[in-house]
């Protein structure tokens, strides 16, 4: 099987330029991507980094500044901070929607992108396997890194679509791949395929298809949960099930699934809000809504057993089991599309979305400049 190899020193990476303009977020919001092209295979596999620091974009005005630092030199992230992930080393990744990806290592921030062979630029996905090993669903495939190397997989290793949109690794080491074209299964060798129903396009979201898995979770019981636009559909290892609004889900455009302390299995939808199942009947969280539709990206929950999801123009959700505290604008959060909230080894509630990374410090939420990461 071809692999694409990429060496990495250990050495700082280029910061991909901000490119990205406001058009180009109301865009990956309706979920649509502009595609690059295919990277050319005529040239050497393997590139080396450089021994080059950080490079920063121009100053973005005082627009991003966030209170603890200069505005002359507050620079964000990325533009668009699409997910957040910590390994077990402790390591911070900021997977972004058009500058591939940022590592914290609590120390510096590097930056990786096409031109350090990272298979994409758009960042949809981040796990991390029994071995340790860093994976990434790109718009461009799958990206692995095992601490020193970017190995490439895309569909001429076996990918059905290299349009990977959720991924996952379950308890047994498999690596769960849900695209355009639906899911693949990765043992580390081979790709194999796993068929889900399919369900109707909706072009409102920009890039679609009958067969686009937008996530994937396996819950406690070791059922594997799949988000389609036909609602959720789970599989017990033996059956495939699936939940609708004819059920009781709130929406069927689901785009994420999570499994809360008490086993309650949680839906964030396209067009209405967020429900949770307890094995029986659904649950409509109450929100701020939209007369056409009520946006939820994601969820999370934090160790405090909270359940975290943003709401398009809206802010973000806390659910404390009774109450969905709404955080907004007037508590610091600028942004009004966040699309991933994460809590770090350390207890800190992270964010990020449009206008970049955010803070929760416990009452307000703080903007993270590239600067300010390396300022705590």
């Amino acid at each position: 099987m071809k692999k694409t190899t990429y060496i990495y020193n250990g050495i700082t990476g280029v910061s991909s330029l901000l490119l990205l303009l406001f058009s180009a977020f109301i865009i990956s919001c309706n979920g649509q991507q502009t595609e690059n092209k295919q990277q050319s295979n005529d040239t050497d596999s393997r590139t080396s980094l450089k021994d080059i620091p950080l490079q920063k974009t121009q100053p973005l005005k005082n627009e991003y500044s966030s209170p603890f630092l200069q505005p002359t030199i507050d620079v964000p992230i990325s533009e668009f901070v699409r997910r957040i992930f910590q390994d077990k080393s402790g390591n911070l990744w900021f997977g972004t929607n058009g500058d591939g990806v940022a590592r914290y290592n609590g120390k510096s921030l590097d930056y990786f992108s096409i031109n350090e062979g990272f298979g994409g630029v758009a960042v949809r996905g981040i796990i991390e396997d029994n071995d340790g090993n860093i994976w990434f669903g790109t718009e461009r495939g799958i990206t692995k890194f095992n601490g020193s190397s970017f190995i490439n997989f895309t569909e001429k290793d076996g990918l059905n679509n290299n349009n990977v949109w959720s991924l996952f690794v379950d308890s047994k080491g498999i690596i769960w791949i849900g695209t355009l074209e639906g899911i693949n299964l990765f043992d580390g060798q081979k790709f194999t395929s796993f068929t889900l129903p399919e369900s109707k396009p909706d072009y409102n979201r920009g890039i679609t298809s009958a067969k686009i898995v937008h996530s994937i979770m396996e819950d406690s019981k070791n059922t594997m949960w799949f988000g389609t636009n036909e609602g959720a559909y789970y599989y017990d290892g033996k059956s495939l099930f699936n939940l609708s609004e004819t059920d009781g889900l709130c929406n069927n455009a689901v785009n994420d699934i999570l499994e809360d302390k008490n086993g309650n299995i949680w839906f964030a939808t396209h067009y209405g809000g967020v429900c949770y199942w307890d094995g029986k009947s659904f649950t409509k969280i109450a929100t701020k809504e939209r007369e056409n539709s009520t946006e939820v990206w994601s969820l999370f929950e934090d160790t405090a057993g909270k359940i975290w999801f943003p709401i398009e123009s809206f802010g973000v959700y806390r659910y404390n089991g009774t109450i969905a505290t709404n955080y907004n604008e007037k508590d610091g959060l600028k942004s009004g599309a966040i699309q991933s909230i994460f809590e770090d080894n350390e207890g800190r509630i992270w964010l990020g979305g449009y206008m970049g990374l955010f803070r929760f410090d416990g009452t307000s939420f703080y903007s993270v400049s590239q600067n300010g990461i390396l300022k705590e």
